[in-house]
């Protein structure tokens, strides 16, 4: 007796998610707010957060050169939606009642002011990209996740101590270029993104890749991917909108065991 293969469901009635597509600036900065919460929150999970180091900044949808970033001090796994802090570019407080850490928002507002395209800009003290960045190397192409930065990175090769001032700032901007990630030598890495969910990605996906290229090398010799795949490979996976589709079981999981960041 055969039985009938059950009708395939037509992919246009299958759920994928997309980026969505706003209307006014009330509902994308919201939105960009609960996405910041989440990363903020995502980076403490992962142990990210060093003391006071360690930021992710989202311009505001309506004020070009303001910037909405978590609290100086607060620890990322508590902050709330309602705990950011807008500050213009020279890092006065215009929305909030917390001060933001004036070092680290200068250069983050140098590299927002660079880039006019980019919505977020990530930077934490994380364990692996600090170890890479003592190297003073990039992200060689030795995995397929890594070859998303390849050709895509930059490496600012001195160390002048911690960015107090815009001028710090602008040389940091000018060495990250068009590039999506920068490896600060001595001091870790900073990646970018159409969106704060893409920055918070690339982010998590360098620090992985500093780890394992470092393992890698402690085992043996690693072998490079040739720079025709990895250029393919790249091409494939290296865009702010696949950054962005991989990060959404993470932004699920955070915000479905953590509700409480939305408040």
């Amino acid at each position: 007796m055969s039985t009938q293969n059950p009708v395939p469901i037509p992919p246009d009635q299958l759920h994928f998610a997309m980026p969505p597509v706003h209307t006014n600036a009330a509902d994308e900065r919201r939105y960009r707010k609960e996405r910041l919460a989440g990363a903020l929150r995502i980076f403490g999970r992962l142990g990210y957060e060093d003391g006071v180091s360690g930021h992710i900044t989202a311009r505001d949808p309506e004020f070009d050169d303001c910037y909405w970033v978590n609290p100086f001090g607060m620890p990322f796994r508590h902050i709330t939606v309602g705990d950011l802090v807008l500050a213009n570019g020279d890092g006065q407080v215009v929305e909030g009642r917390r001060h933001v850490n004036q070092a680290a928002f200068t250069v983050h507002a140098e590299v927002h002011r660079a880039r006019p395209e980019l919505v977020a800009v990530a930077h934490c003290h994380s364990t692996y990209g600090r170890a890479l960045a003592a190297l003073g190397e990039l992200v060689e192409p030795i995995t397929q996740e890594a070859c998303a930065f390849y050709e895509d990175q930059a490496l600012l090769d001195e160390y002048t101590g911690v960015s107090v001032d815009a001028g710090e700032g602008k040389r940091i901007a000018a060495a990250l270029g068009g590039y999506k990630a920068l490896v600060l030598r001595n001091h870790g890495v900073l990646t970018v993104g159409d969106s704060v969910d893409a920055a918070a990605w690339w982010f998590i996906a360098m620090e992985r890749c500093c780890e394992v290229q470092l393992a890698a090398r402690a085992a043996g010799r690693p072998i490079l991917i040739d720079r025709r795949q990895a250029t393919a490979t790249r091409d494939q996976t290296g865009g702010d909108l696949v950054a962005w589709i991989n990060y959404q079981s993470m932004w699920q999981d955070i915000t479905r065991s953590e509700p409480d960041l939305l408040a």
